[in-house]
């Protein structure tokens, strides 16, 4: 027997395997709640804009129909007002009022099944409005200037909303100026008769009709001075009616000055009376 021979082989080494850290599932488990978490919160906060939206909106749509009504009432007033109490800026804040909100509803919720039916409300109002603002003009001095435009929501009106626009824009500038906007597509008898009345079709739209001329396509803001002549005019009051006002402030000012230059003079007079009166003593 050899006694060199070792009693105990060396053991022989396994190789090395990779041992999950017991740790690693945690972190996915994290992971997958911190993504849930964020996904369950943007469900929440779309789902609770999305309410707010539709409950700004159901107002809206509650505002347009009071306003409806109250309009309707003022009609039936102003046919039988005199000159004297009526001009040409009586409903035209009004209007303009509702076809923000109706515009805002044809943005945000134009599958709202209620739209139809108060577009219709709102165009008949327009067209009372102005044959009201003819009459009125035939039997009183001032002479309103109206607008009519026709529009498409569909896709086949590229310009409509660039020329919505241009009208929105001399809206905001002259508030006297009364533009009455109709979808062409709306289902309503009296939209219909307007449109046979100016020989409207599907095709040439945007149309705008001033007076007695109608305009097809888009028209930029320098065109529609040009078509409309009474906007100089409008232009030349406005001009006058801010120098007014700033002639007007500028007095007040000046007025102020000097009543707080006569409260100081008073003062001083009245502290140098009291020196020396007390040097006197």
């Amino acid at each position: 027997m050899n006694n060199d021979q070792n009693p105990n082989p060396p053991h022989h080494t396994e190789p090395h395997q990779h041992v999950r850290a017991p740790f690693e599932w945690q972190k996915y488990l994290i992971a997958f709640l911190i993504t849930a978490t964020i996904f369950l919160s943007a469900v929440y906060f779309n789902n609770y804009f999305d309410n707010k939206r539709v409950e700004n909106i159901k107002s809206i749509q509650d505002q347009i129909s009071l306003d409806i009504l109250s309009s309707e009432t003022q009609f039936d007033l102003l046919k039988e007002a005199t000159c004297k109490s009526v001009d040409d800026s009586v409903l035209s804040q009004e209007l303009n009022t509702l076809a923000s909100k109706l515009s805002y509803m044809e943005e945000n919720d134009s599958t709202n099944t209620d739209l139809p039916q108060l577009k219709k409300y709102y165009s008949l109002l327009e067209i009372k409005d102005f044959l009201l603002m003819k009459q009125l003009g035939q039997r009183c001095p001032f002479k309103p200037v109206s607008i009519l435009y026709f529009y498409s929501q569909k896709s086949d009106c590229p310009n409509c909303e660039k020329m919505a626009y241009v009208l929105t824009y001399l809206r905001q500038q002259y508030p006297e100026v009364r533009i009455y906007s109709f979808d062409y597509n709306l289902n309503l008898s009296a939209v219909d008769t307007m449109k046979k009345v100016y020989s409207l079709n599907d095709t040439e739209l945007p149309a705008v009709i001033v007076g007695d001329n109608v305009y097809h396509g888009f028209i930029s803001v320098d065109d529609m001075r040009k078509a409309v002549p009474e906007l100089k005019s409008l232009d030349k009051k406005h001009a006058a009616d801010a120098a007014a006002a700033a002639k007007e402030a500028a007095q007040q000012a000046s007025s102020t000055q000097s009543t707080s230059q006569s409260s100081t003079s008073k003062n001083s007079t009245s502290n140098t009376n009291s020196t020396s009166t007390g040097s006197s003593n």
